[in-house]
């Protein structure tokens, strides 16, 4: 038998990825899902000239190593300067690179318990430690993130505003000035993949050059460019600096680079995008409601709904309705487990919600 010489870390890892896939559930149930509102896409699409764009690139050419005009567009639209923007594959990849350049065997991040899994998922790649924090009211609680990062002297801190999986957030302003207690040396990692189905107000009104903290966004929500996977940074030039030192220089593929781009110059196609988001957070909040259960506050592009019971009674209504082809997903840690999440859709994708939730809550009832 072949003896692979793994390292000591990647050894003692479990095989695991932070989500099971909609594709991998179809496969195992042998059909296909009637309603895809599980994974927070964007089923309302890219921009068309994002799609033109990308289906007129050329393929036979590497992507451009240093996204050389996807960030000259970025600091533009952000009034920075591309010294100031990294381009990477989603905010996942980025934070994967923000791990690999901070942590390593047994140094000390700070999440709460609960938040975005995939970052825990590159820290314990790299062997740091992850301290955990509760929610707080269903909100992310940055003074306490930012008191366990004194008390452990964290290299980073992660946040998320608008949050997954609650749907929750801050405002601006109030971030900024929680800040204040981020201890010197720690770095926050904000990450605003949501801000632009948020309301006016929720970005911190703060320097892209403040070497405090990170923010990452993406094109995967309201650009509707999930697939092509184009996340970017903003932050002060120095740590951008420090991601060159580690990226895959050929990570982003010409197409994507060049959709990103005309994705971001139409203005007129991401306000249709918002609105829909809008109208579809409406009407998922109405089935809530017309359900007995209660749809909590949204600022991104799906709401959570309080089942009104715990996580085993969640988790039943989750599974029926994962029996009747419409794909949810739910929070993980109690007491955020009592809630399933439900993405924006179609109406065609939310009468079939609608359907299948009646005879889910009935069969959950029943036990």
């Amino acid at each position: 038998m072949t003896q692979y010489r793994l390292t000591p870390l990647a050894a003692d890892l479990p095989a695991t990825v932070p989500f099971v896939g909609p594709e991998a559930q179809e496969r195992a149930a042998g059909r296909a899902f009637d309603a895809r509102l599980g994974a927070n896409e964007n089923v309302f699409g890219p921009s068309p000239k994002a799609i033109a764009a990308m289906a007129a690139s050329g393929q036979w050419m590497y992507g451009d190593p240093e996204s050389h005009d996807l960030r000259q567009a970025l600091a533009a639209h952000h009034g920075t300067t591309p010294a100031h923007i990294i381009v990477g594959e989603g905010i996942d990849g980025l934070l994967g690179y923000l791990v690999r350049l901070f942590v390593g065997p047994g140094d000390a991040v700070v999440t709460s318990d609960g938040a975005y899994p995939t970052f825990n998922y590159h820290v314990a790649g790299f062997g740091g430690v992850l301290h955990k924090v509760p929610y707080r009211d269903d909100h992310e609680d940055p003074g306490r993130l930012f008191a366990k990062a004194a008390e452990v002297d964290a290299k980073l801190v992660y946040l998320a505003n608008p949050d997954n999986p609650m749907g929750s957030w801050h405002h601006g302003t109030d971030l900024a000035a929680a800040m204040e207690a981020l201890p010197e040396g720690t770095l926050l990692v904000l990450d605003e993949a949501y801000i632009e189905t948020a309301p006016e107000g929720t970005a911190v009104p703060l320097p892209a050059d403040d070497p405090r903290f990170i923010r990452l966004r993406t094109f995967s929500k309201a650009y509707g460019m999930a697939g092509a996977r184009v996340g970017y940074g903003i932050g002060h030039p120095d740590l951008i600096t420090a991601f060159h030192k580690v990226r895959n220089h050929f990570g982003m593929n010409r197409s994507a680079q060049e959709g990103a781009l005309a994705a971001l110059q139409d203005d007129a196609w991401l306000a249709h995008v918002q609105s829909e988001v809008t109208r579809a957070r409406d009407r998922i909040a109405k089935i809530a409601q017309a359900h007995g259960l209660v749809p909590l506050p949204s600022a991104t592009n799906f709401v959570t709904i309080d089942c009104g019971q715990d996580g085993d009674f969640a988790r039943k209504v989750l599974a029926g309705l994962v029996a009747r082809g419409i794909f949810v997903r739910m929070p993980f840690v109690a007491p955020q487990d009592r809630c399933i999440r439900v993405s924006c859709g179609t109406p065609a994708d939310l009468d079939a919600f609608a359907r299948a939730l009646t005879p889910a809550l009935e069969d959950a009832k029943k036990g």
